[in-house]
């Protein structure tokens, strides 16, 4: 049974920066896609960035290209992501999730079966 538990959310100003972790307590084959979501209140779940564990090949959602890298340290089951440049539009609660296959729609919160608890980020 995969669990993902997210951490590193807090308050920040504008401009600053925050990494987020994901710890995967199992790696194989039903987390060799991960990525990180975000969903503000009244708004959708939103796809941010993917990453692929074993070739490390990423997608990312235009809103955050050029501020945030997506990144995973495959040997301490544990997925990144460095956030720059935030802005107050990037509150929101940040999830991450995995699924086993490649999918057209990586982006795409409803192709994860696997959800963490989520991490808060709020910028002002």
């Amino acid at each position: 049974h995969v669990q993902l538990v997210e951490s590193g959310g807090g308050a920040v100003q504008a401009g600053g920066s925050l990494r987020l972790s994901c710890a995967i307590s199992v790696s194989g084959s039903s987390t060799r896609w991960v990525g990180w979501f975000r969903e503000a209140p009244g708004k959708d779940r939103e796809g941010v960035a993917v990453i692929y564990t074993g070739a490390g090949t990423t997608y990312y959602g235009d809103s955050v290209k050029g501020r945030f890298t997506i990144s995973r340290d495959n040997a301490k089951n544990t997925m990144y992501l460095q956030m720059n440049s935030l802005k107050p539009e990037d509150t929101a609660m940040y999830y991450c999730a995995a699924r086993s296959s490649w999918s057209a729609h990586l982006l795409t919160a409803s192709e994860y079966p696997t959800w963490g608890q989520g991490t808060q980020v709020t910028v002002s």
